[in-house]
């Protein structure tokens, strides 16, 4: 196969899968344990004031409801301290808690019985014989408990308070994995917490879990909502509300919380694919361990975010598979060290299946140990970096010591065969491979460096270092390649963006550097489209690039579109990688470490104005804390935990600032750029503030031509004065500014003054944002950006008709809204008298309406509403402005599919909508589409279904026939007929839906 790579250049998955895939066989799948039911005799079918609530702050789980005049609570925690999960069922009244306990399961391999108030349920796997075991007593107060073969009743009780534990006979030890049964343990767990108690239990699960929890604290300047999460989410926009800050701030406290619940320090098992919440017994990819990006994402937040502890089952899990993948090292690739492929379980699988994009993947063994060195860097313990962390790394450097390749084509070490994750063909040298080698080459190197051993390893990594291909390279459009040889297409929108990964999770690309800015080029073609899970990376790689204004639309794009209700990421369907690495890129956005200087807040994004964070962890076993105001940092504080050098840098670091310790005392720092540095002391506090704000100010949204003010404020924040400076406005290409400078005097302590600008805007050119930024400089320098919406076009006015038709006779169709869009029937004009007006116009297949060109305007909310009889069969057009093959950013359509479902592209996206479309009759569709890029499909008055866009509105500025029955190009006819068909500059409400007509016409 190499030889065949060194001769052709490439080779195709299949091609390669044939030669060295074999059928993946007896891997299994993440099992659910089934469900604890609890059946309420007399329960209401509408309760009032119903509440169902998680608490971050407890990780507790309430539902409470009001029957009659009883108020019914119901509250569940699982219990870290205790290895239990433990619920009460409570009302203000007494006697009025009564329910049957069972479980249920969708497999028939276990057996339940219940006695003693305690529900057993033990059974063994059929597949690989792993035992398991479920205990749940439930205590009572007040009433009575009866157990009754396989389940308990309670009648009549004050409370009651079940305890559950569980267990299996899984050990993470090669080759056996199997270790003690679990029935011992899981009855002296249930046993002990029994006798706890409710409140014991609470009180020491909520210390347990608080004492991770609240290390750390983000503000962005966000509100308790008033609303449920799920509508919270369904109105956001990304933008200035308060509302969108309350989400935001959610979604990242929501990352932690999975992790710290999914993976504690005595976990066997890290965190899969779903965490560990999982209902099914054939989860998507088995919820098994993807190491191609998966699980490392699952713990890029860990030691950022001050969860040091969540990474124990992480390296334990690692270390084990270390035993199989060196014999799979061995077996399949003579070679020394350890390998895993592209994805794995808990028995150790570290080979290969056959599906050919995604079998091969030798890089993933070096790419798991990443994290492990990056603790021993935010921790600095040695002893972990001795006895856990290089022994899994030395092994993962010597397999590629022994299974590098020369290439021919200039004699440098290559990864052969090799493969971008499930992208492109097979080749030698792929971007991330190369990067990937040569990143657990350094580490290792430093490693066994600062341990002082291995010096005959040394020698080998440092030769192989030298010979190594580094995988950067400069594309010929400026791209950063994806593959040795410049295949990269401008056009690609391909989910995975893996020759980045030298940006991030490395740090072999460092702000600023042609890389750098090739890695940007790369990523802008890309898009901003892709899986949760791959938006969250993009969070990332922007925060990595200092671009906090992109990452932020990156992680508003993940919480419009590939975030469900309850905070799930969904790729889809739903994958938790998505939430931690959205999570981690918050992080990012805040504090950069990578490079060994701890950088704070690097990516600000113009929409946090106002904010502050503590606790958040950087490389060099630094706390750091920060605040701003109107966008600029106002302090920043450091917390070191070891004695030495370090390193701070923030923007404003580079105009007027002052350094003093907890008690007060000036630090004299030496400053680089926006870089300070000193000697600091293990346990003090160092803070850093800012004494001179920029702030920009500029209008939310501009429009092509139209001038707009741009002010830029200088603020003398604390007791000294600031020093006159001139102060310039950068801003997009084509655009013009006037002046082009302002000289601004000196600033009293307290005061501030601000330099005005015109701006005009350049012409449209499909850019949906643009970043101005301000610099001042003088005898020193603040900066400042701001993001503007750009309106590729005028909108209509808001609320207004853009099209209303009513078919009655002859060719041609009055648009009676008053904008002339008046339509032409292609094909015979006949008309049916069943319509509900009596004049509906037939489609034969051959019949369809268009106007001339026309613009519909920048639409940023919509509702197309027709009386429609839907017949034929394949793709069926219903209203269309859009040119063939566009994927929803310039115009829209909306159409019948084969599996006669409904079809939206626009707004930036193409939704499937999951109702079946009545055919055969009249029926009344009504689709909307809100600000936040919520569409709902109403049919006969009744919604149907609801599907996400992204919040940018339907680009409609480019002038082509609105047609009604057929696409673009007269194809994909519907069959059928059409009555009055309407398009409204608004999402009408449930309520309005019936009446759209009345409002249209």
């Amino acid at each position: 196969m190499r030889r065949r790579i060194d001769r052709d250049g490439w080779m195709t998955p299949a091609d390669v899968a044939a030669l060295l895939g074999q059928p993946k066989t007896g891997f299994g799948a993440y099992q659910t344990f089934g469900d604890l039911r609890l059946d309420l005799p007399g329960a209401p079918e509408s309760p009032a004031g119903y509440r169902r609530e998680l608490s971050l702050r407890e990780a507790v789980a309430r539902v409470a409801y009001t029957d009659g005049d009883v108020r019914h609570e119901r509250e569940y925690f699982a219990a870290n301290p205790d290895n239990v999960i433990v619920g009460r069922l409570s009302a203000d009244r007494p006697g009025q808690v009564s329910f049957t306990l069972r479980h249920t399961s969708p497999r028939d391999d276990k057996t339940v019985t219940a006695a003693g108030g305690r529900l057993t349920i033990r059974g063994t796997l059929r597949d690989n014989r792993l035992r398991f075991e479920v205990q749940v007593q439930v205590i009572i107060t007040g009433g009575s408990r009866t157990d009754a073969g396989d389940e308990i009743t309670v009648t009549g009780a004050d409370s009651a308070v079940f305890v559950l534990s569980a267990g299996t006979d899984y050990a993470g030890t090669y080759p056996d994995y199997r270790g003690e049964d679990p029935h011992a343990r899981v009855t002296a767990a249930v046993d002990a917490a029994a006798a706890k108690g409710y409140d014991e239990l609470r009180r020491a699960h909520v210390a347990d879990y608080r004492r991770l929890f609240d290390r750390v604290k983000l503000d962005l300047g966000q509100e308790t909502p008033r609303v449920p999460t799920d509508r919270l989410r369904r109105s956001y926009t990304g933008g200035g509300a308060a509302d969108d800050r309350a989400l935001e701030a959610l979604f990242f406290a929501y990352g932690r919380y999975l992790l710290i619940s999914s993976s504690r320090e005595n976990d066997l098992l890290p965190a899969n694919l779903q965490g560990v919440w999982n209902d099914s017994t054939s989860p998507p990819w088995s919820a098994d361990y993807h190491v191609n990006i998966n699980l490392q994402m699952n713990y890029w937040l860990a030691e950022q975010t001050n969860l040091h502890e969540t990474t124990r089952p992480y390296d334990r899990y690692i270390a084990a598979l270390v035993a199989p993948g060196r014999k799979t090292a061995q077996d399949m690739y003579g070679a020394r060290g350890w390998v895993v492929n592209n994805e794995t379980n808990p028995f150790g699988f570290t080979g290969v299946h056959d599906y050919a994009q995604s079998f091969w993947f030798p890089e993933a063994a070096a790419w798991t140990t990443q994290h492990l060195y990056d603790t021993y860097r935010f921790t600095g313990d040695t002893g972990y970096l001795r006895e856990t962390a290089y022994p899994v790394i030395k092994g993962a450097a010597e397999f590629w010591l022994d299974f590098l390749h020369t290439d021919p084509r200039d004699g440098r070490l290559v990864v052969s065969p090799s493969y971008s994750p499930e992208h492109g063909d097979f080749s030698a040298g792929a971007s991330m491979s190369q990067q990937i080698v040569r990143e657990v080459f350094t580490h290792a190197l430093a490693a066994a460096r600062t341990l002082k051993v291995d010096e005959g390893l040394r020698k080998e990594l440092s030769a192989a270092l030298a010979q190594l291909d580094p995988g950067l390279r400069i594309g010929s459009w400026g791209q950063l390649q994806e593959w040795k040889t410049d295949w990269d297409a401008r056009t690609d929108t391909h989910r995975h963006v893996s020759h980045l990964y030298a940006l991030h999770p490395g740090n072999q690309i460092t702000p600023g550097s042609p890389e750098a800015r090739a890695a940007e080029v790369s990523l802008t073609a890309r898009g901003d489209g892709g899986t949760g899970w791959s938006k969250a990376w993009k969070i990332n790689f922007w925060a990595r690039l200092l671009d906090g204004d992109h990452a932020h639309k990156m992680l508003a794009e993940q919480l419009k579109s590939s975030t469900l209700d309850n905070l799930w990421d969904t790729h889809p369907p739903f994958q938790i990688d998505g939430n931690f690495g959205a999570t981690s890129g918050i992080a990012e956005m805040l504090v950069q470490s990578q490079n060994d200087v701890v950088r704070v807040l690097p990516a600000l994004p113009s929409a946090w104005r106002d904010g502050s964070v503590s606790g958040l962890r950087a490389r060099g076993d630094v706390t750091v804390d920060a605040t701003w105001k109107d966008g600029a940092p106002d302090t920043v504080t450091v917390r070191p935990g070891r004695t030495g050098p370090i390193k701070v840098a923030s923007p404003f670091v580079a105009g007027r600032y002052r350094v003093f310790d907890e008690r007060g005392h000036e630090v004299g720092p030496r400053r680089d750029g926006d870089t300070l540095s000193w000697n600091a002391r293990a346990g003090k506090a160092y803070t850093i503030q800012n004494e001179a704000a920029v702030a920009l100010k500029t209008p939310a949204t501009a429009r092509p031509g139209t001038p707009f003010e741009a002010q830029v404020t200088v603020t003398a924040t604390r007791r000294r004065s600031v020093p006159a400076s001139d102060v310039a406005l950068a801003v997009p290409q084509g655009w013009t500014v006037e002046p082009a400078t302002r000289h601004l005097p000196g600033v009293a302590p307290g005061r501030s003054r601000t330099a005005a600008f015109t701006v005009t805007p350049g012409p449209a050119d499909g850019s949906r944002r643009a970043v101005l930024s301000a610099a001042v400089t003088g005898s020193w320098q603040g900066a400042a950006t701001a993001v503007l919406a750009l309106e590729p076009c005028a909108p209509p006015p808001a609320g207004s008709v853009l099209v209303a038709w009513d078919p009655k006779e002859g060719g041609t169709v009055a648009d009676t809204s008053g904008n002339g869009r008046h339509a032409t029937v292609t094909g015979t004009a006949a008309y049916d008298a069943t319509a509900p007006t009596g004049s509906g116009l037939t489609l034969d297949g051959d019949t369809y309406l268009t106007t001339a060109g026309t613009t519909l305007g920048l639409v940023r909310e919509a509702t197309f509403a027709a009386e429609v009889k839907i017949a034929g069969s394949g793709y069926r057009r219903l209203f269309d402005s859009q040119r063939s093959g566009d994927p929803g950013t310039d115009g829209v359509l909306i159409d019948v599919t084969p599996a006669g479902t409904l079809r939206f592209i626009g707004a930036g996206a193409n939704v499937g909508l999951n109702t079946t479309l009545p055919t055969g009759r009249w029926i009344d569709l009504v689709v909307t589409l809100d600000r936040s890029g919520a569409i709902t499909v109403y049919v006969d008055g009744e919604r149907k279904a609801t599907g996400q866009a992204t919040s940018d509105g339907i680009t409609g500025c480019t002038a082509r026939p609105l047609r009604f029955g057929a696409d673009q190009g007269g194809g994909q006819r519907l069959t059928g007929a059409v009555d009055r068909a309407a398009i409204l500059a608004r999402a009408l409400t449930a309520g309005e839906v019936p009446n759209w007509r009345r409002l249209a016409f």
